[in-house]
């Protein structure tokens, strides 16, 4: 095998893992067909037979190589190849390119199904012949220096590697993503994206972008003016809870300019996709409607929803319209906006997502009402466009118990079998299909859920990601017929997308263990014994949650106790050292129930040692972007938790009414915070200044930039309305631990409730904690409405902050050694 100098070592390390993992992808069809993807062939033949031309899907998979790899852009060819060629499946194909004749000339032939194939299969040979690693630029991008120079790629065998779906479909999004994570991209970070899908080999994302235009198009037909619509819509950072009909109206009006905009990009977006070989999924009508409606309508089935997470149910913005399905409007509403939608934009995959119920229960339980509501539902997609499917999110499922076994069936099977596909949002903690009958017959996928609010923690499961989309394709009459990450936020524990990525094209169970080896000398470039030794702490702790609890990051510096602390359990030794999770969990924890406590799975001292592991690897991995997110990914998990323990000193010290330390504590906690802020502007992926700064940057005025910048600010923040003296019930819902807004508000906040305590016992008397929630909430105002620049760029050492931060705050606490 021909190889540079430079990347010898690293593939040493890799070659004997590339058999184990290729031969566990190489299976004839007969072993991976389900009966769900017999229910599904005539749309995928459809599909087929609409996809571009080859030379377009071509054309776009040399796109994508030009972008992430331009040096090799001659070192690869690519090729489409029929079903029949790759066995039945949708595959991909590595080759030694036949005519290779040295640098300058194509080396490795990739043939596939379609250009995501393609690409995918451009990933994976990077991945498993030349050390590379590629991850979200916000998680220290792509590590693509162990790739050998032109001329000198590694072959593969003789007679080529085949790989091929094992299910036809691996999706992507879920219907908050538009908000949590793309609100402000622009048409550079959309083009990445898409890039990052199609190298992961996903093939079914949803296709949101731009959908109020249409929804304009479609209600003025129904003669509602604009002014009806500025009610309707809400701003571009809540935009995903004004679809499914949660809220109206917050955060808005939405310009006219945004709504021109954000079409253009959606027309982007869909030539990119379909150029690629991909099937978009478009939104397709729920019933949500504006409340201008019921005026031109007197006769219709309107009714109004109850109040969602709103502090007084203000109808300003809460207790949304929702048009029976059973009304003939509804049909009427459904099918225009499906045929506006192929009008616009020229075609469609004939796949729609639907939600009805999100988080919103229907008013009668009868499981013949529900199969009307349904059987509605598709009839308004299907007269827009007869080869419809309805894609509906299984979330209500897992989330509401309204949902038994007669009022879910009678929502799946009011569709004929094959016109209705369920992702089962939330399967690797609470899968649905293992206790629906495979959802009672209808196809289903088998989703990642992972991250709530793109909260910011290391976090994962990563045996169930290797194994639960196994066991469901392999059980018994299964009706999966896909994979997919259904995350609320992207852009963190890069881990765990990147193997449920490879879940799209893996055959058997995933060996973790080995999987982390490689991963680690990928992800850095080169092996490194002491922090692969990390990474297995980590895979035993942080990436191995098996509680059953969802991991909504509550830590108390992002999301501060509402709460007097007398009713706080204050169980220090417990949490410090019991390793019963069950118990661990219940350390913070009060009476009336006013907030969730922190969530914790794992014994903080093994953290703490591999974050000793990571550091001591400083000096030989600081040049590395990757490591270096990494590094402070972990250094601020480990001190995240350790201001958790904080915090409850500081309570155990107010109950003993112990001044100095309440005193001593607190200001252990602020500057805890500041320093941790310090810590996160060392990297990129964890500033707050390109959250606002790309908000501001879609405006076209001052007065859109400043509606925007709140809309930015208001979701990390308060969320949702407050009174002077009552805080959103979603408060903190979306925070982040970013650099800026913990200097700026997290710390500030805390030290206003600490100045509280230490009045409390100073002058004896109870907290006062209307007062404290007046000053909080009156902070998080005038921080929403203020207009301060951040930083867009890092700035410090990551490498040696966190070897200060550890030796500060961590050495002594974990019983470690200086180092």
């Amino acid at each position: 095998m021909a190889t540079s100098p430079s990347s010898q070592p690293p593939l040493r390390l890799l070659l004997p893992a590339i058999s184990v993992l290729l031969l566990s992808c190489i299976f004839s069809s007969s072993e991976s067909a389900t009966v769900g993807v017999g229910s599904i062939s005539r749309l995928l033949e459809t599909q087929d037979r609409e996809r571009a031309p080859p030379s377009v899907q071509v054309a776009a998979a040399r796109g994508v190589l030009r972008r992430l790899l331009p040096s090799h852009s001659s070192s690869f060819d690519f090729r489409i190849v029929s079903k029949e060629q790759c066995g039945g499946e949708s595959c991909f194909i590595i080759s030694n390119h036949p005519n290779s004749a040295g640098p300058g000339t194509p080396e490795i032939l990739i043939s596939g199904a379609t250009g995501v194939e393609m690409v995918a299969g451009l990933h994976w040979y990077l991945k498993y012949w030349c050390g590379a690693h590629l991850s979200w630029a916000k998680t220290g991008g792509d590590q693509l220096n162990s790739v050998p120079q032109p001329g000198y790629l590694p072959r593969v065998q003789d007679d080529g590697v085949l790989v091929q779906r094992p299910v036809p479909w691996n999706y992507y999004q879920n219907a908050v993503s538009s908000s949590y994570t793309f609100a402000w991209w622009d048409w550079k970070r959309w083009e990445k994206e898409i890039d990052w899908m199609a190298l992961q080999g996903i093939n079914l994302p949803l296709a949101f972008t731009g959908q109020e235009a249409i929804w304009q198009r479609v209600f003025q037909k129904f003669n509602i003016t604009k002014a009806g619509l500025d009610d309707f819509f809400g701003g571009p950072a809540f935009l995903a809870w004004s679809r499914m009909a949660n809220l109206h109206g917050w955060g808005g009006p939405l310009p006219q300019s945004w709504l021109d905009q954000q079409l253009v990009m959606q027309k982007k977006i869909l030539e990119r996709m379909y150029e690629l070989g991909m099937t978009p999924v478009l939104p397709a009508f729920s019933g949500n409607v504006p409340a201008a409606l019921i005026d031109l309508f007197p006769s219709a089935k309107i009714m109004r929803l109850g109040n969602w997470f709103s502090v007084e149910s203000n109808p300003k913005w809460c207790c949304t319209y929702l048009l029976d399905a059973t009304d003939p409007l509804f049909v009427e509403i459904g099918r225009a906006f499906i045929e506006e939608q192929i009008e616009v934009y020229g075609r469609t995959s004939h796949i729609y997502n639907c939600d009805n119920f999100d988080e919103n229960t229907p008013p009668v339980d009868d499981p013949e009402y529900i199969s009307s509501l349904g059987a509605a539902t598709f009839k308004g997609m299907q007269s827009g466009d007869s080869d419809a499917v309805w894609l509906m999110q299984g979330w209500l499922f897992a989330y509401d118990p309204f949902w038994k076994p007669p009022q879910m069936k009678a929502l799946l099977h009011s569709v004929p079998l094959g016109r209705l596909v369920v992702l089962d949002l939330y399967a690797e903690v609470k899968p649905i299909w293992s206790i629906s009958e495979q959802f009672y017959g209808v196809p289903y996928i088998w989703c990642m859920l992972h991250n709530f609010a793109g909260n910011v923690e290391m976090y994962g499961l990563l045996d169930s990601v290797a194994s639960g989309p196994i066991e469901a394709r392999q059980s018994e009459n299964s009706t999966m017929v896909g994979v997919g990450m259904s995350m609320e936020g992207i852009e963190q524990n890069p881990i765990v997308y990147d193997l449920m990525s490879e879940m799209a094209f893996q055959h058997k169970k995933v060996d973790v263990k080995a999987w982390i080896d490689l991963y680690s000398t990928r992800r850095y470039g080169k092996s490194v014994p002491l922090v692969q030794d990390a990474w297995n702490i980590l895979y035993h702790t942080v990436y191995n949650c098996t509680d059953g609890a969802y991991d909504k990051n509550r830590d108390v510096i992002v999301a501060f106790p509402d709460v007097d602390p007398s009713f706080i359990s204050t169980s220090l030794e417990s949490y410090q050292n019991n390793d019963k999770p069950t118990l661990r969990r219940s350390i913070l924890q009060q009476d009336s129930g006013s907030y969730e406590r922190p969530h914790l799975w794992y014994t903080p001292s093994e953290v703490i040692s591999a974050l000793e592991l990571f550091i001591r690897c400083g000096d030989e991995l600081s040049g590395s972007n990757t490591y270096r997110y990494d590094l402070v990914d972990l250094t601020r998990q480990a001190l995240a938790k350790y201001a958790n323990e904080l915090f409850l000193k500081i309570t155990k010290s107010y109950k003993l009414k112990d001044f100095n330390g309440v005193a001593l504590h607190s200001r252990k906690f602020v500057g805890l915070v500041e320093d941790l802020d310090s810590l996160l502007s060392c990297h990129e992926g964890f500033l707050l200044g390109p959250w606002l700064e790309d908000a501001k940057q879609l405006a076209m005025d001052e007065e859109q930039a400043k509606q925007f910048e709140w809309n930015a600010r208001t979701q990390i923040t308060m969320w949702y309305d407050n009174t002077d003296y009552e805080a959103s019930l979603l408060r903190d819902y979306g925070n982040k631990y970013w650099s800026g807004l913990l200097r700026d508000y997290y710390g500030p906040r805390a030290a206003i409730y600490f100045k509280y305590l230490l009045e409390s016992l100073e002058n004896e008397h109870s907290f006062r904690l209307k007062d404290w929630r007046r000053e909080w909430i009156k902070l998080t105002n005038e921080w929403q409405n203020s207009r301060g620049k951040f930083p867009v760029g890092s700035n410090g050492d990551a490498v040696y902050l966190s070897r200060r931060l550890y030796e500060k705050y961590l050495k002594n606490h974990s019983g470690g050694v200086a180092l």
